[in-house]
């Protein structure tokens, strides 16, 4: 009898450990830069989680969406987000908006973004 309750109580402590695990994070270090590799100072980074592994670690939600601006190299560091698709979007002066999803399946990733100049306006008067 008692190695039965033993037997029962592993087996279930065996298959409730991974519904109690954290998910897995990813540290996410954003670099902006302009099309000739040069960085990209104080470009507002925007950082939201898709889709993918549960957000929820014991009962509390995970931190998800992060706004954030370059330092003086063009790098923001994401403070840890759980895997799986993300959307980046990065709006700076003088350069045309940028925004794409990305999956992310890492421990630790780095993520470079090239902005392009805007395009020129044309109108037409008559």
């Amino acid at each position: 009898m008692v190695s039965r309750r033993f037997a029962m109580l592993a087996w279930c402590a065996v298959f409730a450990a991974p519904a109690l695990a954290a998910p897995a994070m990813t540290n996410l270090k954003v670099e902006v830069k302009t099309l000739g590799g040069n960085p990209i100072e104080r470009a507002s980074v925007v950082v939201r989680f898709v889709e993918g592994r549960s957000v929820a670690k014991f009962g509390k939600r995970i931190r998800t969406n992060w706004e954030m601006r370059t330092n003086q190299d063009g790098v923001v560091k994401i403070p840890p987000i759980p895997q799986g698709k993300i959307l980046i979007q990065v709006i700076a002066k003088g350069f045309q908006t940028f925004g794409q999803t990305y999956d992310v399946n890492e421990e630790e990733k780095t993520i470079e973004v090239r902005l392009k100049p805007p395009q020129p306006q044309h109108t037409e008067h008559r």
